[in-house]
């Protein structure tokens, strides 16, 4: 009888063992922590999937914290070692820069020679002519005769010069601006960072440019890609460990001038807002011995695509990008084959498959 009572007795502690056990499966269970900042002009957000929040709300501000140091140092037009860089550029000398502020150049230069020099960080001088160094834009074309002058002197990243940590320009008229650069150099930076910290799953979102570690669970992560005229996704897809995608569009940063959009990305061809495509998106999977980071890739490949207007696919395979998209200045899509297999569309679209 005794021997009965003791097994009850373990028994009952098992359950009770068993109960605690669940409960605290249920306090810890694994959830997102969301965590927003407004910088680079444009809303960022820093999602991570996890246990701790306390652990996740640490991650999340150290990213923070470095978004804001980027921003302060590598503004184009504010105080900053880049407008620094700039001054004196401007008056023909050179510069010391930091290591880290090298290693972009010279980043920044194999990505315009890839691509004939559409994606040109050379162009902050054509930025201020058209007014898109300011938060809010006058709407105004720039003085014809400032704007002439400026194509004649043809500033290009191939003319800095870069001597570890010594910059010097063969043209005074290069005024470097990142702003097509440094919101995918942050996704990577962010990455690395949640990365040291021990965070293996999370979502980081600049302004459209996105980058994801891990899963939500036992899902992917899923965005949405921004239909360039309407208030909602044009689609969505599954997003992988380690991939990144960025869309270059006209539907952000614009005015309006006698009927026209002039957006700011800018044709270093013409001088002029680029026109025939409303948005272009490039999806970039992790590749081995890339020294340009996936969300550095992603920011800047989709520009001289979206430059490119019907020539886009060209330009993405230069970079060795194989999902790719593309809407039309008449609203037509088109998409890569391998894009196609991984999007779902919001509505009756019928995309055009490009190979």
């Amino acid at each position: 009888m005794a021997s009965s009572m003791s097994m009850a007795a373990v028994w009952l502690r098992g359950l009770g063992l068993l109960a605690c056990l669940l409960l605290l499966g249920a306090c810890s269970r694994a959830e997102v922590f969301h965590h927003e900042a407004f910088v680079f002009g444009t809303r960022v957000d820093v999602a991570v999937y996890a246990e701790d929040q306390a652990a996740a709300d640490a991650a999340a501000a150290a990213v923070l914290r470095e978004f804001d140091r980027l921003h302060r140092a590598y503004h184009a037009w504010e105080p900053s070692e880049l407008s620094t860089l700039n001054a004196a550029l401007a008056r023909g000398e050179a510069a010391i820069v930091s290591d880290e502020l090298a290693a972009m150049l010279k980043d920044a230069q194999h990505l315009a020679a890839i691509s004939d020099e559409l994606f040109d960080p050379a162009l902050g001088g054509l930025v201020a002519l058209w007014g898109f160094h300011a938060d809010s834009f006058v709407p105004v074309r720039p003085d014809p005769a400032q704007l002439q002058a400026l194509l004649d002197a043809r500033p290009r990243m191939a003319d800095v010069l870069i001597d570890g940590n010594r910059i010097a320009s063969r043209n005074p008229a290069v005024q470097l601006d990142f702003g097509g650069y440094a919101k995918g150099y942050a996704l990577d930076r962010a990455a690395a960072i949640l990365k040291e910290r021990g965070v293996a799953n999370a979502l980081i979102n600049i302004g459209g440019n996105v980058l994801a570690l891990g899963k939500k669970g036992d899902q992917p992560w899923r965005i949405g890609i921004q239909h360039p005229r309407q208030p909602a996704p044009l689609a969505t897809l599954p997003l992988y460990d380690g991939e990144a995608i960025g869309t270059s569009g006209d539907y952000q940063r614009y005015f309006m001038l006698d009927g026209e959009r002039y957006a700011h990305i800018l044709d270093p061809r013409s001088g002029q807002p680029a026109h025939g495509t409303q948005s272009l998106t490039v999806l970039v999977t992790p590749r081995e011995g890339s020294a340009t980071g996936v969300g550095t890739l992603s920011d800047a490949a989709s520009k001289p695509a979206y430059l490119a207007g019907a020539g886009w696919r060209e330009q993405t395979r230069r970079f060795g990008i194989d999902h790719a998209l593309r809407v039309a200045e008449d609203g037509s899509v088109e998409l890569t084959k391998a894009l196609r297999a991984r999007l779902q569309f919001i509505g009756d679209i019928k995309p055009v498959i490009v190979d």
